[in-house]
Formats: C-alpha cells, sequence, structure tokens
C-alpha cells in the first residue's frame, strides 16, 4: 500500500469526466503527477484532500478514506495551491504561525517550527515584511513553508515552479528534493513541465484526461535508448566529419548539438566509433549512454 491509493476514481462534472477511473498508488518519497492542463491533477488533489466526493470508486491517503476522514486526512497531510491565496497585508511571519497553530501546534511549537521552516525556505530575513511585496517565487516559497510548518507525513504540491524564472525554479525543486529525501516527509508534486521533474522525483504517474497512461520509478521511464552521445575533440566542422564516416561504416548516426548521436546495433558498434574517430585524428572526449526524457516517455503514451 503506497502514502496514496485510489481505485477505479471518477469525478463527473455536469460536462466534462475530470477524473476517469483513475487507479494509481503513489509510494514513499517524492512523486510526480504529469500532464498538462485540465489532465485532472488539481481534481485529484481535491478528492484526496476531502474537499471534492468522488462520484465513484475510492482513494485512501495514509489508509484513511478522504469521503469520510478528510479532516484526519487534513492534520497529516500538508498543501500547497496552485493560484496566488496569501493575504497580502499579512507577514509570511504571521501566516506561517497562523497556520501552524490552526493545525494543532501549541503556541510555543508552532513558533519555533515556523522559524525553522523560513528559514529553511530562505525567507528568514524577510518573514516580517507583508506579503503582497514579494516576488513570485518568494511568495511559493511562503506556501510551500505553510505546508509543512506542522511536519506533515505527506505533502501535495500543486505546481509549485509556476510562473517562476529558471533561477527561482531550481531553487523551488532543491526545496522539493530536501523536504522529500533529508526531512523524510512524502511528496506528491504535481508539474505540466516535464522534464523539470526529472533529476527530483523517484516516481512518476502520468495522467491525461483523468486517465492513468504510466505509473513508475523515474529510473525506469527514463531507460537507456540504446543510443550513444560521442563527443569528439579538432577543428571547427569535426563533429560533421565524424558522423559522416559512422554513417559511411553503416551506422545510424545524426547531429545532437556539438556531438554526435549513434545508434548502437551491434556490440560492435563501440569499435567503430573509436576507430572511426582514430582514422580521422580526433580525439574521443566522451561517449555516455542516452537516456528517455520524460517529455519523450509523454509523447510516446499518446498524451499529446
Amino acid at each position: 500500500m503506497g502514502v496514496v491509493d485510489t481505485h477505479n476514481l471518477v469525478v463527473q462534472y455536469p460536462r466534462v469526466r475530470a477524473l476517469d477511473d483513475l487507479t494509481v498508488s503513489i509510494p514513499d518519497g517524492i512523486t510526480g503527477i504529469i500532464g498538462v492542463n485540465g489532465a485532472g491533477k488539481s481534481t485529484l488533489i481535491k478528492v484526496l484532500l476531502g474537499l471534492l466526493p468522488p462520484t465513484s470508486g475510492q482513494a485512501r491517503v495514509l489508509g484513511m478514506d478522504p469521503a469520510t476522514q478528510g479532516a484526519q486526512i487534513r492534520e497529516l497531510v500538508g498543501y500547497m495551491p496552485e493560484h496566488d491565496c496569501l493575504p497580502a497585508d499579512t507577514s509570511a511571519a504571521d501566516f506561517v504561525l497562523h497556520m501552524a497553530m490552526m493545525s494543532g501546534l501549541p503556541l510555543t511549537a508552532a513558533r519555533e517550527r515556523t522559524s525553522d521552516v523560513l528559514r529553511h525556505v530562505g525567507l528568514a530575513e524577510e518573514r516580517h515584511r507583508p506579503m503582497g511585496g514579494y516576488s513570485t517565487g518568494m511568495a511559493q516559497r511562503a506556501k510551500l513553508a505553510q505546508a509543512i510548518v506542522h511536519d506533515p507525513k505527506l505533502v501535495l504540491l500543486d505546481e509549485p515552479t509556476n510562473g517562476l524564472d529558471p533561477s527561482a525554479r531550481d531553487d523551488m525543486l532543491g526545496l522539493i528534493d530536501k523536504i522529500g529525501h533529508d526531512f523524510g516527509i512524502s511528496v506528491a508534486v504535481t508539474s505540466h513541465l516535464l522534464g523539470e521533474l526529472e533529476r527530483t522525483a523517484d516516481h512518476i504517474v502520468v495522467i491525461d484526461a483523468g486517465h492513468l497512461l504510466r505509473s513508475s520509478s523515474t529510473a525506469e521511464l527514463t531507460h537507456t535508448t540504446g543510443d550513444v552521445l560521442v563527443e569528439v575533440l579538432g577543428p571547427p566542422g569535426s563533429d560533421r566529419q565524424f558522423g559522416q564516416r559512422l554513417i559511411d561504416h553503416g551506422l545510424k548516426a545524426w547531429p545532437q548539438g556539438d556531438k554526435v548521436r549513434v545508434q548502437v546495433q551491434t556490440p560492435e558498434t563501440l569499435d567503430v566509433i573509436r576507430d572511426a574517430a582514430v582514422s580521422l585524428d580526433l580525439g574521443l572526449v566522451r561517449v555516455q549512454e542516452v537516456h528517455h526524457t520524460l517529455e519523450e516517455v509523454f509523447a510516446q503514451a499518446g498524451a499529446r
């Protein structure tokens, strides 16, 4: 049993079926729930928190039924919503303290936890500023802080990198990695940006139109393709010359940036690569296996 389990879960709105017979198990660790906008990710989170009753089917969160035990689940689960919900005239310190006490922590413990989590998310120096003046990145970190202030067993993060620039996105992913792998809190994080979860998530769930398309460990989903990426050292144009030499030897090879991607057809392919570099008097800098990206997996699953 995972931290989250659903069985034949259906949510039917008047004009659309948001979840369609969804059966999935989310294990401990960090799980990425991937799907385009409208795939059903936010609806799933609402069901798991006991905020939306399913039309049919079952869900279990930490072994509890959100349809009847929503309040107990919300005491043990943190939630970071996608949309802006912060009171503009309130400081992060006051807001996170309030959320800690709402989660059942006594005042002294709530103050200690508030100080700790604001430091962890990088808001210690800005904690007394009204949140209406925060940048998008700071606001997202404040939302993350309130989600973990009560030390939950599971935290649900709905599009936590939405609207962030690349630097702030990397910072957020680093915080998620720390929460899941250092703090030991299970994390379920939704995203429509496929590639960003490859280096953070242990497990990937792919949803489209309320259907489960794939559920697997990230390592299994991004298994090797049977291709290698070759980098050679030589004068300008060496990579093109090298690629053509491989083609002349009957290999499938094509440029990828300043490197050459080669399909490994037989064990002798690597010998051909080495010999081609030697024959052209080129240095062989690197030969590395190519793994599937999550974008490739998602496209193969037919979600686009």
